[in-house]
Formats: structure tokens, C-alpha cells, sequence
């Protein structure tokens, strides 16, 4: 099961202020824990939504709308794209976290796998050039 470890925006890193050292050398632990059980798939910082923009497409026309965005605190700051055994195990390596043990929150969303989609979206995606789903397992997905 892969699930996407996500942490929220604040004022500070919407502010682009950086955690100190210890911070970074607790981070850096923990990514190698993570590394070393074979878990970890992606992690990331984001930078802040001042440096972002978002795209729709209203009546056939192109918007493009820089950032900031209001709500820092529905914003991402960033996250870690881990793969584990069970929802327990997300759960003990989200505890581990600095984020968490330093008093702040992850939000955990499990990724959907090929097999979670209905059958005919499944033959649909299959079907479809250019669109690469991926297994359980995080192998890419054998196209018919």
C-alpha cells in the first residue's frame, strides 16, 4: 500500500522561513530510517504558494492565477510517498516523524491502485496511450 504522507502550510513556511539545522539533521535521520527499510519512494518540500500558480480552463478559456493562496493552512508544505504492509504501519512511521513529535500533523492519504478503479475505468485506462498506472506493488501496470 503506498500512502502519501502530507504536511500542512504554516505562516512560517508560507513566509518561506526555513527550519533550522537540527531540524534538517532530525529530518535527515528520518528519511534514512524510512531509506534503510525500504519504504520510502519520495520526499519533498514544497516551496511556498507565493512561488505557485493555478490553471483552469473556464468556457474553453485558459486561466492562470498566481499564488499566494489564502489558507496557509489548507496549503501542502510538503510530503513523503511512502510504501508499507498496512494502514498500522503508515500510522507508527507518521508517529516517527519530526513533524508529529515536534507537536505539528501529517495527513495520511492511502494512494488508489489500478485495482481499486472499476473494471471498465480499468480497461479504459489500459486502453488509453500515455496513461501509466501503476500496481500495487508500484511496478508499473503490464498494458495488454
Amino acid at each position: 500500500m503506498r500512502y502519501m504522507m502530507i504536511v500542512k502550510s504554516d505562516e512560517q513556511t508560507e513566509q518561506g522561513t526555513l527550519p533550522d539545522a537540527e531540524f534538517f539533521a532530525e529530518m535527515a535521520r528520518y528519511n534514512e530510517k524510512l531509506t534503510k527499510a525500504c519504504c520510502l519512494l519520495s520526499a519533498e518540500g514544497l516551496a511556498p504558494t507565493a512561488k505557485g500558480f493555478r490553471v483552469r480552463l473556464t468556457n474553453g478559456e485558459r486561466e492562470v492565477r498566481n499564488g499566494p493562496f489564502p489558507g496557509a493552512r489548507d496549503q501542502i508544505a510538503g510530503f513523503w510517498l511512502i510504501d508499507v504492509d498496512s494502514r498500522e504501519e503508515a500510522i507508527e512511521w507518521a508517529s516517527q516523524c519530526p513533524v508529529v513529535r515536534l507537536g505539528g500533523e501529517l495527513e495520511l492519504r492511502e494512494v488508489m491502485e489500478m485495482t481499486d478503479l472499476p473494471a471498465d475505468v480499468q480497461t479504459a485506462a489500459e486502453e488509453s496511450p500515455g496513461i501509466h498506472l501503476l500496481e500495487e506493488d508500484g511496478r508499473p501496470h503490464a498494458q495488454a
